[in-house]
């Protein structure tokens, strides 16, 4: 998460539903560390819930997201420099959507691709499945839900912190808005 702490633990005020009910608490940790729960819950065949941002380098009709599908930089002549960090903060960027992750491609250890399952219905894509690059995933994937047995014990710590609050506002609330 974008000016928040590593390895520390978020909530958003106001976000929940359910009067005296669990609050939502985010553990903000590195992406490998959200890559390997997610694997390890896509190897024992447990789909993986996870918060992006669908709109950037997305192809709809063919359901692809790939940093390198569009070639923005060379159309427009220009770069552009900001990180994931940096777009989230000046809003260039949150979670506005959540689908699930049904499968993972790895190579010598590493994720290359991930399917992603949507709701969108069958049309798009292959018959409403997608596919994510890694690079993706990196750039624009935000949250993913496991069960915490794929959690390693210095995550599940986390847990065990007060959550600091985030105004309501904050881009870590988003999909609870719409």
């Amino acid at each position: 998460m974008y000016n928040k702490k590593m390895n520390e633990l978020y909530t958003v005020e106001y976000l929940g539903n359910v009067i005296d009910g669990d609050i939502i608490k985010y553990a903000n940790v590195e992406i490998k560390e959200l890559k390997k729960a997610a694997i390890n819950s896509l190897k024992n065949n447990e789909a993986v819930w996870f918060g992006c941002d669908v709109g950037k380098m997305f192809n709809r009709d063919f359901g692809i997201m790939d940093m390198k599908l569009y070639d923005y930089e060379k159309l427009f002549n220009t770069s552009f420099k900001m990180n994931k960090s940096t777009r989230l903060e000046y809003g260039d960027s949150m979670m506005t959507h959540a689908m699930l992750f049904t499968g993972v491609d790895i190579k010598k250890n590493k994720p290359q691709k991930w399917r992603v399952e949507n709701s969108w219905g069958n049309k798009n894509g292959d018959k409403g499945y997608y596919l994510m690059s890694d690079d993706w995933f990196n750039e624009y994937n935000y949250e993913v839900v496991v069960d915490k047995k794929y959690l390693s014990n210095k995550i599940l710590s986390i847990f065990n912190l007060e959550p600091k609050k985030l105004n309501p506002w904050d881009p870590m609330g988003a999909l609870a808005i719409k």
